[in-house]
Parts: structure tokens; C-alpha cells; sequence
């Protein structure tokens, strides 16, 4: 009996954002907002917009998906599972997923959505490790990415300057030597449903007039109630795994957190006891994309990491959900 235990690993990541730049600047322009205000509460200076109709998450998705096998070079025919954490469907079914599969022609894969909304990714990473894990599966595609100018109301000033649309892939594989994914703490407390979330258009309250005179469609925000909750459940979380691996901030390479908003990153550094050197941060450039924010940053700062170094990644989102994963980054770009 073969008792090896088996590691998942990232073996590639590649990341996708549409063209269009709403800046604060343009936003200036659409509610009482400035650029000084904006940045001071947020961090954020632009987030990017897939302009276009008929144009859903899966177009970002499936931009994130070529460009990482071609980066691989992983035939589309050798994918086992790809698992897309989104909540901006193209549609409620079939899956976004599914559809991104057959957009790349991965014909012997089959495909799931995941939605744990900012913490969708970190839900969907573990998911995908775990399937490697198994002995099962050799190639899992994750897929984190939203087009959340799809469901944001930009006559309501104080979401719409938090929200862009964008996304990234990884390949899991298994790993050959001590690198990947070595833990993680995921966790969600639905008693904090109703302050975070999109209220109509669901089997509870199905599309009608009414919600939509409501613009129930739209995110709604609690934001206060939010912001308190992220604040201390990102930064225990984050602290937590290190306890649990008995890491000491000189012990951390880097934390990749969810980028939602600068002052909920900042104090999750400072629980972990450790610098903004350590803190790999785009926010300014993209916003919060949702599941997308933790990939985007992996793939923006890929030159940066080395094999060996050691990642925090952290999120928190609505539901509530929360968590963070501990792994060793595999390869040297």
C-alpha cells in the first residue's frame, strides 16, 4: 500500500483585466465623491471595467485560463477539474465554469462554480488542492474573477468607488518536493448575511418590478458593520494559521490579502507583526474584483516570489466568510 502523501501545488498563474480605467477622477463625475476622499478610505486610485454587451464573467475567466496554459504550456485535454469562484455568474446555470471549459476546449474536464464571494478563491483553492490531494486528479484549474460593475449601483456613492471587474487562474498540480499548499483556515458565520449581500433576484425574492424599483439587484452594504467584522476576522485569521504553524513574522515572505480596502490590509499587517514590505498590495490599480483580488495580486507580483518563500493568503467576504492559507510558492518565475 502506497502511503506517500501527496502535496498540491501552483505550478502557474495568469491574470486578466479589461482595458477600460474608471478612475476617481471619472467617478467624480457620477456621485459626490473626490479623489482625496476615495483614497484616503479605500486606497484605491482606478479599477478596470469589461465594457461591452453580452459580455460576462466568463470572458474574463476564460482570458485568465488561455493565457496560463499557454504560460504552462498544458494541453486544455489534460485539465481534470476547473472550479471558477464567482459571484457574477453569466447566468445562474449553467456554470460560469462550464462555460469557460468549453471556451478553451478542455473537453475531459468537468466543471463547478464555487461562491463564497471575496473569500470565493481561498473556498476554491483549498477545494481544488484537496481533489490533487486525493490521488485522483493530476491538473486542477482555479479560476478566481467578477465583473462586478455588472451589480453595482453607481449612484450610490459609497460602494460603487470600491468595485472593479478582473480575475486570475492557477494550475494546481502535485508537487515534488516540500513546496505547496501546506494549510488553511476557512470558516463563515451566516448570522452576517443580511449585511452584506444582493437581495432580489434569488428564489426568495425573484425578479419583478418592485425589486428592481428597489435596485435590489445591486449590492447592498452595511458598510460599518462590515468594515468592523473584516477588520478583526481577516487579522485573527491571518494570525491564527501562523500560530497554528508555528511561523513568527520573520518566518513570512509575504501576505497576499483580499484587496478590499487599504485600512482592513493594514491591520491584518500589523496582527502579523509584520512590515509593508511584506504586504503584496494592487488595490490602488483594480479595486476589490472580489474573488478575483488574491490571483490578480499572485499574478501581478509573480516575478517577485521565489520557490521557497512562504505566503499568507488572507480574505474576508460577505456571507461571512473568511479565512487564510499557508503555502510555499513552488517555482521561480
Amino acid at each position: 500500500m502506497n502511503s506517500k502523501i501527496i502535496k498540491s501545488c501552483i505550478r502557474g498563474i495568469h491574470g486578466y483585466v479589461p482595458e477600460y480605467i474608471l478612475s476617481n477622477a471619472e467617478l467624480e463625475k457620477l456621485v459626490d465623491t473626490s479623489d482625496e476622499w476615495i483614497i484616503s478610505r479605500t486606497g484605491i486610485k482606478e479599477r478596470r471595467i469589461l465594457k461591452g454587451d453580452s459580455k460576462g464573467t466568463s470572458i474574463i475567466g476564460t482570458k485568465c485560463v488561455k493565457g496560463l496554459l499557454e504560460k504552462t504550456n498544458t494541453n486544455p485535454k489534460d485539465i481534470d477539474l476547473l472550479i471558477c469562484a464567482t459571484v457574477t455568474p453569466d447566468m445562474f446555470f449553467p456554470s460560469t465554469a462550464n462555460i469557460i471549459s468549453d471556451n478553451i476546449g478542455a473537453k475531459n474536464a468537468y466543471s463547478f462554480d464555487i461562491s463564497a464571494a471575496c473569500s470565493g478563491f481561498l473556498y476554491s483553492l483549498i477545494t481544488g488542492s484537496q481533489f490533487i490531494e486525493s490521488g485522483t486528479h493530476k491538473k486542477v484549474v482555479v479560476v478566481g474573477a467578477d465583473k462586478m460593475s455588472s451589480i453595482v449601483d453607481y449612484e450610490d456613492r459609497n460602494n460603487c468607488v470600491l468595485f472593479g471587474d478582473g480575475g486570475g487562474a492557477v494550475l494546481l498540480e502535485p508537487s515534488l518536493d516540500e513546496n505547496g499548499i501546506i494549510d488553511h483556515i476557512l470558516k463563515s458565520d451566516g448570522s452576517g448575511a443580511s449585511y452584506l449581500c444582493i437581495k432580489g433576484g434569488g428564489s426568495k425574492h425573484p425578479a419583478s418590478l418592485e425589486t428592481i424599483n428597489n435596485k435590489d439587484h445591486f449590492i447592498y452594504q452595511e458598510g460599518k458593520r462590515v468594515f468592523k467584522f473584516a477588520v478583526t476576522n481577516m487579522a485573527n485569521v491571518s494570525e491564527e494559521i501562523m500560530v497554528k504553524n508555528n511561523l513568527k513574522s520573520n518566518d513570512i515572505s509575504y501576505l497576499v490579502p483580499h484587496q478590499a480596502n487599504k485600512r482592513i490590509i493594514d491591520a491584518t499587517a500589523k496582527k502579523m507583526g509584520i512590515g509593508n514590505n511584506k504586504v503584496l498590495m494592487n488595490i490602488e490599480k483594480y479595486g476589490n474584483t472580489t474573488a478575483g483580488t488574491i490571483p490578480l495580486c499572485l499574478w501581478d507580483f509573480e516575478k517577485k516570489l521565489k520557490k521557497g518563500d512562504n505566503l499568507i493568503l488572507s480574505a474576508f467576504g460577505g456571507g461571512f466568510t473568511w479565512g487564510s492559507v499557508y503555502l510555499k510558492w513552488s517555482y521561480n518565475s
